[in-house]
């Protein structure tokens, strides 16, 4: 295989990858020839400062943006080919996604905001509500169901997110600064489950600027000005 063939055996493949802004008369590579693959059940840290182009990385993994040029493939398929139904259908169905900020519905009970991934596959409700309980018990929450985000703390609320992550069972589990908001005793725990569900076998993409948090990844990926300035195997910390 050479550089410009996607892995085909990984859950991720970027070949080549740009994304570019024009501003005016000047170009802006946000990422700047991205090659990479991430396998099944690897734990990988991206990282780098503001502008370093993880951001931009994390959108395209995550079917939230397209790449200028490039090749990516995820689970196999050419996410370039794929039409917007396809891409929102991918997001649904391959990545669980977790924010800093939670993005949880207010006034929907911890029970009803893991449910709302499933309302888009059209499963039917009594299913619905046991997938989500289900997932709710796996993050430690099956005694909160009813409990509004409000009525939670960051963490709880955060294990919630985390809940309607996994409820659709992902390929993908892929972390914004998942733990910005939290203080450092909660920010601990919560990477203790992180821990915990890669360890069950869940493959997760975390992006950070926090070396303590990379410092619980296999892998880190470190980028500068839109290229991959590093890419190293870590002792994982215990």
């Amino acid at each position: 295989m050479n550089g410009n063939e996607a892995n085909s055996g990984a859950v991720i493949s970027l070949r080549d990858v740009y994304r570019t802004y024009e501003m005016g008369d000047f170009t802006l590579n946000a990422l700047d020839g991205v090659s990479v693959d991430i396998q099944k059940n690897e734990y990988v840290a991206i990282i780098g400062s503001s502008g370093s182009g993880k951001s931009t990385m994390m959108n395209i993994i995550g079917c939230l943006d397209r790449a200028t040029r490039g090749n990516y493939q995820l689970n196999g398929r050419n996410v370039g080919d794929m039409n917007e139904a396809e891409l929102a259908t991918a997001r649904n169905r391959e990545i669980g996604f977790v924010f800093q900020s939670f993005n949880l519905l207010p006034r929907a009970s911890a029970l009803k905001n893991v449910m709302q991934p499933l309302v888009y596959r059209h499963i039917k409700r009594a299913e619905r509500n046991e997938m989500a309980a289900e997932a709710l018990d796996r993050v430690g929450l099956g005694d909160r169901l009813d409990s509004l985000p409000n009525q939670m703390s960051g963490g709880q609320r955060q294990r919630v997110a985390i809940s309607r992550a996994l409820v659709g069972n992902p390929a993908i589990l892929l972390a914004d600064e998942p733990t910005g908001n939290l203080d450092s005793r909660t920010s601990s725990e919560i990477m203790a489950l992180i821990d915990e569900l890669h360890d069950q076998g869940q493959t997760i993409i975390m992006v950070t600027h926090e070396p303590d948090i990379a410092a619980h990844c296999e892998r880190v990926i470190r980028l500068e000005d839109g290229r991959i300035a590093s890419d190293e195997r870590q002792q994982r910390m215990a």
